[in-house]
């Protein structure tokens, strides 16, 4: 089994890549997010209700990284599908999980289309549970303790301050899934910017679980923001908004949304023109329909990208 290999984003900070002059990218992070504030100032955002993190992946073995509000645990929405892909593909890897089409397809569809239905079979292969009615205290705790496989893993490898054992759900969790989500939704999923930009800076670079993998991945995260809307489009389109309105034209991007009516987010890797390459993932709380925030942090990042 091949681990991840991938230092701390706190110990990442210390490291620069050749086309850095030293700090620059703390400095460029930093004025990306003031400067946000600034322009977006209408939209009342809050300091609490940003958190950002950016890895640049020109060199592919000396990332360099920077972040605000890095490490606190924020309600993920479907970012947290990401790490139930590399789950996936790690279960397979060891052979814990057949690689069947069923599987395949519920994956594809868990990424492409962001689909909760399709998530919900994932999530089931994963811990080996299942939804349905409560169940008495003593099976529940065993059902628990299954449910917990994807967390298990993950802090295995050095993920902290994140929580991935919950369904996202449309309606809401009833049964065994409500019960387990705790009275005030106290075991949510959450997720920081940081290990969120670990695990796609770790599929971007071939390492998440074997290079074979990590292509797959890339694969179902792949975007087309050159792509024309369609004219019944209502959803937000994971190709078309968060980051991708910031891109020039000719960009490579590969991303996984996430929306709530109370959160709006995008984990994404971005390939430029000019050669530059890295990771922005970007989390907003309390503006879920505000479609300036995220691109105009991206577009002060690419302007302060150094040439």
């Amino acid at each position: 089994m091949q681990r991840p290999i991938f230092l701390a984003l706190a110990t990442l900070l210390s490291l620069v890549t050749s086309g850095w002059p030293a700090g620059s990218i703390e400095s460029t992070l930093s004025n990306a997010v003031s400067q946000t504030f600034s322009e977006v100032a209408g939209s009342k955002l809050k300091s609490n209700e940003l958190a950002v993190a950016l890895v640049d992946l020109n060199d592919l073995e000396h990332p360099a990284a920077a972040d605000y509000r890095g490490d606190v645990p924020i309600y993920p929405a479907s970012v947290i599908k990401l790490f139930y892909l590399a789950a996936a593909h790690e279960w397979m890897e060891r052979g814990k999980l057949e690689d069947a089409p069923e599987l395949r397809r519920a994956l594809r569809d868990m990424i492409v289309e962001s689909s909760n239905d399709a998530t919900h079979y994932v999530v089931d292969l994963l811990t080996g549970t299942t939804a349905g009615p409560e169940l008495p205290e003593a099976e529940m705790k065993i059902w628990s303790e299954k449910r917990n496989a994807v967390n298990r893993y993950f802090q295995s490898v050095g993920y902290t301050n994140c929580n991935m054992n919950q369904k996202p759900w449309g309606d809401g969790p009833y049964g065994r899934e409500r019960l387990f989500v705790g009275k005030n939704f106290a075991n949510r999923n959450a997720l920081t910017v940081n290990a969120t930009a670990r695990l796609l800076a770790q599929i971007a670079r071939g390492k998440e679980v074997s290079v074979e993998r990590s292509k797959q991945m890339l694969e179902l995260l792949k975007r087309d923001p050159s792509k024309a809307r369609p004219a019944d489009d209502c959803e937000p389109d994971q190709a078309l908004d968060f980051t991708a309105p910031a891109l020039p034209r000719g960009v490579r991007l590969w991303s996984k949304a996430g929306w709530t009516s109370a959160t709006r987010h995008d984990a994404a890797y971005i390939e430029l023109p000019n050669g530059a390459r890295f990771v922005l993932v970007t989390f907003t709380t309390g503006h879920a329909n505000d479609r300036n925030i995220i691109p105009a942090l991206a577009r002060r990042v690419i302007e302060g990208w150094p040439q």
